[in-house]
């Protein structure tokens, strides 16, 4: 049986009145790794660790490691692919371009939504220091911006196609929210919520997606006005890269034939709150949307790339459409 045709209330009780998650597992007729993710979402949403009388430390620690796959190839062949990063999700914003994509995500069906990276912030923990009297959101409040908009992202994804990939290729962003724990509190590894993926279980993390051989999806690479032919000519195959926010395809032909470097701009605001005081409200060569994938036979073709119109209204395939 599926772990999701289970109560909370009956994995609760059974996880803490079991000596052990495998026998929480018999018990529940579900299979043990299930019932971790299922554990996962659970303390996720309550905040708090659910502990059994014996649990297994060699487990969580495998299944901890696990989590965080090197490379993940999806092998799509055909299908469409939606991928948006650089959120930096902010307490009460809801970008257009966010709206955006969840209009998209509903219209198109995707095989697969990736989040590429930088989801989170980390204003409040960052190495650069505070300038002036800036007040920026605590860890908590920007978690729990993350942990709506992703939510809602997810639940329309899962929404328009039962079986939806969800992948996060993590940020530099992301990475403060371990990387100041590593360096403050060290003594707190492996601990449930001490790493942001603990947070978010329904994505899978990674550093990098291959959506099949000969196109990868990863935060970042080249550096750089000229970063997207960079990172082509570089990697010899279609990436789709962040970081940078410009929103641009960059085509790149050889005796191979035709291959793209795709920059997947912001789905923030450019001018937000995220960004106002480090970058001194000066011009920005940034663009807010996404990126479109289709594949047919395995071969990419032309990216589409979704970018803001106005207030709650995008521009796609020719078309100005109003998102709510």
């Amino acid at each position: 049986m599926a772990a999701a045709m289970h109560s909370e209330g009956q994995i609760i009780s059974a996880i803490e009145n079991s000596a052990s998650m495998r026998e929480a597992s018999r018990q529940l007729g579900i299979d043990v790794s299930a019932l971790y993710k299922r554990r996962k979402r659970i303390e996720s949403k309550t905040k708090e660790p659910l502990q059994g009388p014996n649990d297994n430390p060699k487990m969580l620690a495998r299944l901890e490691a696990t989590t965080h796959p090197k490379i993940k190839n999806l092998g799509i062949l055909n299908g469409t692919v939606i991928v948006f990063s650089d959120a930096h999700f902010w307490p009460g914003i809801y970008s257009t371009a966010y709206k955006g994509l969840l209009w998209a995500i509903t219209e198109l069906k995707p095989t697969a939504v990736i989040a590429n990276g930088d989801i989170f912030d980390g204003a409040g923990i960052s190495r650069h220091p505070r300038i002036g009297w800036a007040k920026s959101p605590s860890v908590m409040e920007e978690l729990k911006a993350c942990t709506i908009c992703m939510g809602e992202i997810e639940e329309t994804a899962k929404k328009a196609r039962h079986n939806v990939k969800l992948m996060w290729p993590l940020g530099n962003h992301d990475a403060r929210f371990e990387t100041f724990l590593a360096a403050n509190a060290p003594q707190y590894e492996h601990v449930q919520g001490f790493s942001l993926r603990d947070h978010f279980p329904d994505w899978e993390a990674c550093w990098s997606v291959w959506l099949n051989d000969d196109t990868i999806v990863k935060h970042r690479f080249k550096g750089g006005i000229h970063a997207t032919h960079n990172n082509t000519m570089w990697s010899g195959k279609n990436i789709v890269t962040g970081h940078l926010h410009s929103l641009k395809v960059t085509p790149f032909s050889d005796y191979n034939g035709v291959r793209y470097g795709i920059d997947t701009g912001t789905l923030a605001e450019p001018y937000g709150p995220q960004f106002e005081d480090y970058t001194e409200q000066g011009p920005l060569n940034w663009r807010s949307g996404f990126a479109v994938l289709t594949f047919v036979n395995g071969r990419l073709l032309l990216p589409e790339l979704v970018t803001t119109h106005g207030p709650d209204s995008i521009e796609f395939r020719g078309r100005v459409i109003k998102v709510t």
